[in-house]
């Protein structure tokens, strides 16, 4: 009897920490392990249509070259910059450091100001040249590896299967789930409905590059005022952002204008951070037309010429992010 009862329970003991094994390995899976899906994505050329089962027809694949393709500008006869602000011929970029109420309600934030000259200046680089889920770097590194003269982080699309995401003219995932944002090749930007189109579609229309997370922020001028349970993603731990966070977003205010606030928070005494009601209402003030919120948390960052420009999360540590936008 004793040993039967002994046999029943390290039967049970194995079954339970079989269990218990298997759903580790499915969130480690989910949420840690790389998953990359395209080898160096900088040097597929623009205008094209990748899938993770076709990618190994690109010939773009680990046993190709390592080094990442730039964006050559022209020669500028004129470049000045200092710790705030850059201008060339092609670019220029104006930052500046805003800080209101007092308190436990202050909120502290950036905004940068940019002018290019052609819209692709605006440009996307994914983390370690790769793309797939679970694939990060900091911004500053993403930026740092590519020449980049200012960035922000993006919407970290490497956190979920869906959504339609272009980069710099290549489409490499067309799994309509939200409201997302399009940047043209001909300077404008706007946001759009992802289940009404397609990323084929999309591209033939003129869009350089898209961003999937949200909400909107100002429309045709009009600030949202749906912010109520705003709920990106329904994976595990996900909640509602509409409350006081970090934030990173952007907005426009004419061809090739953009505006791109990144929101300091959960630091007191420092900012408190801000609500998707405030958020919005910087972007308005700022004259933009559009705007739009990305990722956000510890992922909100913001680099100009080689240093971090805000402080993440109160304690100048970066978190990880799959992504980022950058003129370089």
């Amino acid at each position: 009897m004793k040993s039967t009862r002994k046999k029943s329970i390290l039967s049970a003991l194995a079954a339970f920490i079989l269990i218990i094994g298997t759903i580790s390995y499915l969130l480690a899976d989910r949420y840690l392990i790389e998953h990359v899906e395209i080898e160096n994505a900088a040097a597929i050329p623009a205008v094209s249509t990748l899938t993770a089962t076709a990618q190994k027809f690109t010939g773009v694949t680990a046993a190709a070259a390592t080094a990442v393709p730039q964006k050559t500008a022209a020669p500028s006869s004129a470049v000045t910059s200092d710790a705030w602000n850059y201008k060339s011929e092609a670019v220029s970029i104006s930052i500046k450091k805003v800080v209101t109420g007092s308190g436990a309600n202050t909120i502290t934030y950036y905004v940068a100001d940019a002018v290019v000259a052609d819209a692709t200046q605006l440009s996307n680089a994914f983390a370690k040249n790769k793309f797939g889920r679970n694939i990060i770097e900091t911004t500053s590194q993403i930026a740092q590896n590519n020449n980049a003269i200012f960035a922000i982080n993006g919407d970290y699309y490497g956190f979920r299967t869906d959504g339609i995401i272009i980069r710099n003219g290549v489409i490499y995932r067309d799994q309509p789930a939200r409201t997302g944002l399009a940047f043209y090749k001909d300077g404008t930007m706007k946001v759009y409905d992802e289940t009404t189109t397609s990323a084929q579609a999309l591209l033939q229309a003129g869009v350089w590059n898209t961003l999937s997370f949200g909400p909107v922020l100002i429309q045709n001028s009009l600030v949202s005022t749906t912010f109520k349970n705003v709920n990106i993603d329904n994976n595990l731990g996900n909640h509602t952002i509409e409350g006081a966070n970090p934030r990173t977003g952007v907005g426009i205010i004419d061809k090739n204008h953009f505006v791109f606030v990144v929101v300091d928070g959960r630091s007191p005494g420092y900012s408190k951070g801000a609500t998707l009601a405030e958020f919005a209402a910087i972007f308005k003030s700022l004259g933009c037309t559009d705007a739009y919120n990305i990722d956000g948390g510890g992922s909100s960052t913001m680099y100009f010429m080689g240093k971090v420009v805000n402080n993440p999360l109160g304690d100048n540590k970066e978190r990880g992010t799959s992504d980022i936008l950058f003129i370089g």
